[in-house]
């Protein structure tokens, strides 16, 4: 049986981020993906202009009935739409006690802004210390921590009690995409790589559901990271045009292992 990885986030109308890339990144990767959404969207592959968050009653019911049947072996947060929406999440966390990724989305690709600083703080508060990998983008890192420098981001992140910070590097300039692993009392690992031409459509949530794979079938954090930016890698080499804004990476199954 495929590990299922229970995964929450935002229902993208384009199916190039949120859960449609959770979805088809766990078929690809061999688990069995468990979707909840937490916020209706208006978005294409250019941007996101509204979040619209799913009742936290319903999202509840939702969690209590799913999870009475069935018992995921890691999770995925992606976008989340409310201080409640948090504080059902963090109580779910605790019970659970299964491998974490949390992909605090506070803004689309295309620059609209999606979570307020308040649900941003209660992020750092309220989850991370609950959460096996954080996936900031630099820009996400930034807003979160409250200060311009990756490194300290990093830190602060890490004070809030969270166990590994990758910081990603899409949107950062040069000819290098590079993402900054972080841990307490370890020096940062950096991940370089070729930066592919164009922008992309879900590549954050791609990444961070082929990590919850990873973790899903029992990798440790520093395999589940290698194999995870392969995977996602390979899935933008392969990215296509659906409509007129940044390309949809390609999920499909790459091999037995990425």
């Amino acid at each position: 049986m495929p590990p299922p990885v229970l995964c929450l986030s935002g229902l993208d109308p384009s199916g190039g981020a949120g859960l449609s890339a959770d979805i088809e990144t766990c078929r690809a990767l061999d688990t069995h993906a468990l979707p909840v959404a937490t916020a209706l969207t208006v978005q294409d592959s250019r941007n996101a202009v509204r979040a619209v968050p799913v009742a936290t009653a319903l999202l509840a019911a939702q969690l209590e009935r799913l999870l009475a049947d069935v018992c995921p072996a890691a999770v995925k947060i992606g976008l989340l739409g409310s201080l409640s929406q948090v504080k059902l999440i963090s109580g779910c966390l605790r019970r659970l006690s299964v491998p974490v990724v949390l992909d605090p989305v506070l803004r689309a690709g295309g620059g609209g802004w999606l979570v307020s600083p308040v649900l941003a703080r209660a992020l750092c508060e309220k989850l991370l210390s609950q959460v096996t990998m954080a996936t900031p983008n630099a820009a996400e890192a930034r807003a979160l921590a409250g200060c311009k420098g990756l490194d300290l981001a990093a830190q602060r992140l890490l004070a809030f009690g969270c166990a590994n910070v990758l910081i990603t590097g899409g949107d950062e300039p040069g000819e290098q995409v590079v993402n900054r692993w972080y841990r307490n009392g370890v020096a940062p690992r950096h991940y370089a790589s070729p930066r592919l031409a164009g922008g992309f459509h879900g590549a954050g949530c791609t990444l961070a559901a082929a990590l919850a794979a990873r973790l899903a079938h029992g990798d440790q954090p520093a395999q589940a990271l290698a194999a995870a930016q392969r995977y996602t890698y390979r899935a933008l080499q392969g990215a296509y045009a659906l409509g007129g804004g940044r390309r949809i990476p390609c999920r499909r199954r790459f091999g037995t292992r990425p």
